[in-house]
């Protein structure tokens, strides 16, 4: 028994996997790139103040970005009315269109220079391959974004970006991206893995798709409030929780 249930030794032909806070340490990135926001637009707030102004960005109370994963609006629009509400919370000024061009170049200047792999992500991604397992990504941010983040973090020649939101036009929990990116994997479903940090939209959307779904609940503040009774129905529904991708490997049942 491992993760929370029995392995899927040999069970198991290809691991998908999300990007963002699953491979790649994005909250830590998000703190980066905001701390620079904040010295340029919100001076008035001491350092103390800087874990607040990134928990309410991931939060996104409003859900901008999961409008944009449906196709609702573009990407630069909902970073737009995040940027927005952030200010607005926090004491900013409002952007327009052209004022936003210059918060989201401090935004993206430090965002990306701080993109970085989670400190397992390399070594769990060599022994799956080194399994013989298929591996890629889906993501709900567009395929070119991504496969950048992918690079800086040194991850990108062995875990392709196969599916993102601009691939279908819609991005997760729709289980139409989960079967494209099985299909792209050269994968049936049931014998796929996907991995993510997101409990709905990763781990509960894949197993409702027919894949396999892990939950990567790592350690620190989640991004929204999870209440116990929606993780223990995700566990009777299939899904696996586990503090790192360093589990990973016991699941599966991997040669160590």
């Amino acid at each position: 028994m491992t993760a929370a249930g029995p392995s899927w030794a040999g069970a198991v032909d290809g691991v998908l996997f999300d990007i963002d806070d699953t491979l790649v340490d994005t909250r830590g990135a998000f703190g980066a790139a905001l701390a620079d926001v904040a010295r340029t637009y919100l001076p008035h707030l001491g350092p103390e103040r800087l874990a607040d102004v990134v928990a309410a960005w991931r939060a996104d109370p409003a859900r901008h970005y999961e409008r944009y994963t449906r196709g609702e609006v573009t990407y630069r629009d909902q970073r737009l009315a995040r940027a927005n509400s952030l200010h607005d919370q926090f004491g900013g000024v409002v952007l327009d269109d052209a004022s936003f061009d210059a918060w989201n170049e401090v935004f993206e200047r430090g965002f990306s220079a701080a993109w970085a792999a989670h400190p397992e992500a390399h070594d769990v991604v060599d022994r799956l391959i080194g399994a013989g397992l298929a591996v890629g990504a889906l993501t709900n941010a567009a395929v070119a974004y991504q496969t950048g983040k992918l690079a800086r973090a040194g991850l990108d020649h062995r875990v392709p970006v196969l599916v993102g939101v601009d691939t279908l036009g819609v991005g997760k929990p729709d289980p139409r991206v989960f079967v494209e990116a099985c299909r792209r994997l050269g994968t049936d479903p049931a014998r796929t893995v996907y991995v993510g940090d997101e409990l709905d939209v990763d781990a509960r959307a894949a197993v409702a798709a027919g894949l396999r779904g892990v939950w990567v609940d790592r350690p620190g503040p989640r991004r929204v409030t999870i209440p116990d009774d929606h993780i223990r129905a995700a566990r009777d529904a299939g899904v696996r929780v586990v503090p790192s991708l360093t589990e990973l490997p016991e699941l599966l049942a991997l040669p160590t």
